[in-house]
């Protein structure tokens, strides 16, 4: 849903050693997947649990693929950065598609759509214009940040390690508005008994799982099972559990 800003220059000195082709994860029988784990409704954890829409859907690609999932969980920021090091296979944690991520990774179709949407507490800020002179609460190394930086006359920019941190900020009155992914926000709103208001989308971005470059097989592995899953009703059930839609691509 999601995010942007991590060092190139960090991503272009890693190990250049090739990356597990998907002939050489079948054999192993196990796929290493990474995520955030703090990123709800898409991937967090429920007590000691992993779940959301990213996990489940990831483990119906895996059993499609007919191998066993191993999970990783890192901070977002650090995500492509572990994947060039090839510490997991491909990362699926709302990572929306960038010219500068691209330059780093491989991207695979899109398994979602969404955008930045604006959430305050009630009688807050709710259009773009509104968020002049106020302070807002962004997740670090996101396109949420890039955009809130884009908006003229914005008060101030607060940047939080975590999602959450940027949603409690606002909570606790930190902040004026929070920009995050607009179905993470309706979650938020969900659960907040009446506290929290959706506003305006600032920008609309296509989501997509990062595999590393010169990886082809892997990704048209993917690409095949999420057809599949598409195609089968798999993805429409997970999806509609979660956000009560289909929130793929049109």
């Amino acid at each position: 849903m999601k995010k942007i800003a991590f060092a190139l220059v960090t991503l272009t000195l890693v190990s250049a050693a090739s990356a597990r082709t998907f002939d050489q994860i079948k054999k192993d029988g196990t796929i290493i997947i990474a995520t955030e784990g703090a990123f709800q409704p898409f991937n967090y954890f429920k007590g000691q649990t992993l779940t959301g829409f990213e996990v489940d859907l990831a483990n119906a690609l895996a059993k499609q693929m007919g191998l066993k999932v191993k999970w990783v969980t890192q901070p977002f920021d650090s995500l492509l950065i572990g994947l060039n090091q090839n510490r997991y296979d491909f990362v699926i944690a709302s990572h929306g598609i960038t010219p500068e991520r691209q330059k780093a990774v491989d991207f695979s179709n899109p398994h979602y759509c969404t955008g930045g949407a604006i959430v305050s507490r009630t009688g807050g800020p709710k259009t773009v214009a509104d968020l002049k002179g106020k302070t807002v609460a962004v997740q670090v190394g996101t396109t949420y940040l890039e955009n809130v930086q884009k908006v003229a006359g914005v008060g101030k920019v607060n940047t939080y390690p975590k999602d959450t941190d940027a949603q409690q900020a606002l909570l606790a009155g930190r902040a004026d508005a929070w920009v995050s992914d607009k179905f993470g926000g309706l979650d938020a709103i969900k659960a907040s008994s009446g506290k929290l208001q959706q506003g305006a989308l600032l920008f609309q971005e296509r989501i997509a799982m990062a595999v590393k470059k010169n990886n082809p097989t892997l990704l048209k592995a993917l690409n095949d099972a999420l057809v599949a899953a598409q195609k089968n009703g798999t993805y429409a059930k997970i999806s509609q559990q979660y956000f009560g839609q289909d929130v793929r691509c049109r």
